[in-house]
């Protein structure tokens, strides 16, 4: 038998080291180069919202989208949005992290009270500071009559804050391959493409108001996703994991 030299080990293992984490730091670099284009993006769609009640595209994208006649359709739009009307939105955040926490899943709790019960409370306040008036009925078919402001759509932010994070908990948690796990994806999925859609063709939003909802919630659900990985690779709400492992 032949003995190995440590000598000839330990520059392969730091060479595989060294790549690894270089990539972890490409990985995090690109990220955050997304993270900030999104966030200047926004940011330069909420000044222009601000000056201005819509812009020329929103008018002619909301009159083709109302101008759709398939049969079905109107009803389909009209469901798309209930999930986030009136108090709907709170009892399922309530009900779903009471859940997390029956199942002892306390940084999925954290990370969707984090995600869909501070978003929307963020999205509120935005609609304050920027007040955009909504759609009226002299430019398109206005069906809901919402009080708030306009801009960025609140029914946007939570969908994605929401269902995002548990499109992402599902994706992370169930079985590869099993059937629940892409029944849970197609299900989670399905409302935060169509909500958008939906508000425009209600009369509820101007195009403008969904895109930049997409941005916002899209930026608090990535920060949320990354506090609930911090938490779960430190077992911050699992106290009892960390004291094994010191065991």
């Amino acid at each position: 038998m032949t003995d190995t030299n440590p000598d000839q080990i330990l520059p392969a293992e730091s060479t595989a080291h060294a790549t690894s984490r270089w990539r972890a730091v490409r990985r995090l670099w690109r990220a955050e180069t997304v993270y900030f284009i999104a966030l200047a993006a926004f940011a330069v769609l909420a000044i222009l919202a601000h000056s201005n009640a819509y812009f020329d595209w929103d008018l002619a994208f909301a009159l083709r989208l109302q101008n759709l006649r398939l049969p079905g359709l109107y009803a389909l739009m009209y469901g798309v949005s209930l999930f986030a009307n009136g108090l709907t939105p709170w009892i399922l955040t309530t009900v779903t992290a009471i859940l997390f926490l029956v199942r002892g899943q306390r940084s999925e709790m954290a990370a969707l009270l984090l995600s869909a019960g501070v978003g929307p409370m963020l999205n509120r306040t935005l609609k304050l500071i920027i007040g955009r008036p909504r759609p009226v009925s002299d430019l398109v078919r206005v069906s809901v009559f919402p009080s708030a402001e306009s801009f960025p759509s609140g029914h946007v932010t939570f969908y994605v804050c929401y269902f995002g994070l548990l499109f992402f908990i599902a994706y992370a948690l169930l079985p590869r391959g099993s059937t629940m796990r892409r029944l849970a994806l197609v299900a989670t999925a399905l409302p935060v493409t169509l909500v958008g859609l939906s508000r425009v063709y209600l009369g509820a939003h101007w195009p403008s108001d969904t895109l930049g909802a997409y941005l916002l919630s899209g930026l608090w659900l990535a920060f949320s996703l990354e506090m609930y990985r911090r938490w779960k690779h430190r077992a911050t709400f699992h106290p009892e994991m960390k004291t094994q492992e010191g065991a």
